[in-house]
């Protein structure tokens, strides 16, 4: 496996953690959808992740396939480490 900098991994983890968040706050707002305090906080954190996603894909490649995210020229979906083999 080639070797990756400590960018590569710092990204990764930020985004883990808005997922994480995300997951949480989609939880909570299935049983209480009229908390306008986290319907923003799911927002603010939903616009975060697609910002650090962006950043994670511009030096690194796509996270994910299928189109969900974009590829340069030449595709690099094949490459690895994908994001669960690190």
């Amino acid at each position: 496996m080639k070797e990756l900098p400590p960018e590569y991994y710092q990204l990764l983890e930020e985004l883990q953690a808005l997922d994480f968040v995300i997951v949480e706050l989609n939880l909570y707002l299935d049983t209480h959808p009229d908390d306008q305090n986290a319907i923003e906080q799911y927002n603010a954190t939903v616009k975060s992740r697609k910002k650090v996603k962006r950043e994670f894909e511009k030096h690194f490649g796509p996270l994910t396939s299928f189109g969900y995210s974009y590829s340069p020229y030449p595709f690099q979906w094949k490459e690895s480490p994908w994001p669960w083999e690190v």
